[in-house]
């Protein structure tokens, strides 16, 4: 009874503080005036504003309006098509009525693999398998796959060896060997898988056979092979005649933390000297030519808009404005002997 007595007290006060908090309604007053785009989740409130009660509660305003538009989202979004799926509810949204650029480009569907390829030709389809299987030696579920997993064929306790293999060999270790040469293929084919969506370029296998190796291909196996021992290379003898191989690398160096400070300051002052020749540099004297021959072009523009037209020019010759020796044109005793 104690307990009970102790349960209900916590009930009535839980109680007791929900009645005093008021919940907001989901009925908006003005729910014609909020303009929605479910397909943006976007929500746009065009109710009107008192200009003079913003400037005192601003901070309030912008809150309630938002919450307002944010109920009459969610009001129209719960009205849409509504699936559950694995635990949650999936709503299935319209195509967007407002266009908004991107920032980057719609991304691109990832091509299919090698296997997808091959099993669209064949009609082959993607069975589900479950996760637990049964194990007979266990006699109990196990994982398909993984630690602890069903039917481990390098756990069994005893291997029957093949008539065509060899007595002495060790049947477990082939086993092993095996399957670390399926987790290489296969995590060789995700490489390539990779590399193709990405359009890089694809990993291969290192050095393969072919009938007529080429001079790079030849040098290329001299020098894996002199790599392949534990030393790297170090302690492996070189022929007499042995040119150094062009494809062992090129080995980084760094330079001391502390040394000559000359050529410190020279590194320095290169590149800063680099750094200000991308700087556009002025030429003062190509600049002056041309402000030069802009005004000259001015000045011969002005000059020929000052000058009379041709039949402006006939009409003085005959006023008697011309030059000396055309008609009407000298002084008054040569006019004078003309007359007569």
């Amino acid at each position: 009874m104690i307990m009970a007595d102790g349960k209900q007290s916590v009930v009535d006060t839980v109680l007791s503080q929900s009645n005093d908090v008021r919940l907001e309604t989901n009925q908006i007053e003005n729910e014609e005036l909020i303009e929605l785009d479910e397909g943006n989740l976007l929500a746009v409130n065009e109710n009107k504003i008192d200009t003079k009660n913003f400037k005192v509660k601003n901070e309030d305003i912008l809150l309630a309006l938002t919450r307002d538009a944010t109920q009459v989202l969610f009001n129209s979004l719960w009205k849409l098509p509504v699936e559950q799926k694995d635990g949650a509810f999936l709503i299935t949204l319209p195509e967007s009525q407002t266009w908004l650029p991107r920032e980057k480009h719609v991304p691109k569907k990832r091509p299919p693999t090698k296997w997808e390829e091959y099993a669209k030709t064949k009609g082959i389809l993607n069975k589900k398998k479950s996760r637990m299987i049964w194990d007979e030696q266990s006699q109990e579920y196990k994982p398909r796959w993984g630690y602890k997993r069903a039917n481990d064929a390098t756990k069994d306790w005893l291997i029957e060896v093949p008539d065509n293999a060899d007595p002495y060999e060790d049947q477990y270790e082939k086993r092993k060997t095996a399957k670390r040469e399926r987790v290489a293929k296969n995590e060789l084919q995700r490489l390539r898988n990779v590399a193709r969506a990405q359009k890089s370029k694809v990993p291969g296998l290192g050095l393969t056979p072919t009938e007529k190796p080429s001079k790079d291909h030849l040098s290329k196996a001299l020098a894996v092979a002199h790599k392949s021992t534990a030393s790297i290379g170090k302690f492996t003898d070189r022929l007499p005649k042995e040119k150094p191989s062009k494809f062992t690398g090129k080995k980084r160096k760094f330079e001391p933390s502390i040394g000559n400070f000359g050529s410190e300051k020279e590194k320095q002052l290169k590149m800063l000297d680099i750094v200000s020749k991308k700087v556009p540099t002025i030429n003062t004297t190509k600049a002056a030519n041309r402000i030069l021959r802009q005004d000259e072009e001015q000045r011969a523009q002005e000059k020929k808009s000052k000058k009379t037209p041709k039949k402006l020019k006939g009409r003085k010759a005959t006023l008697g404005l011309g030059k000396p020796g055309r008609q009407g044109g000298g002084n008054k005793k040569t006019r004078g002997k003309r007359k007569r």
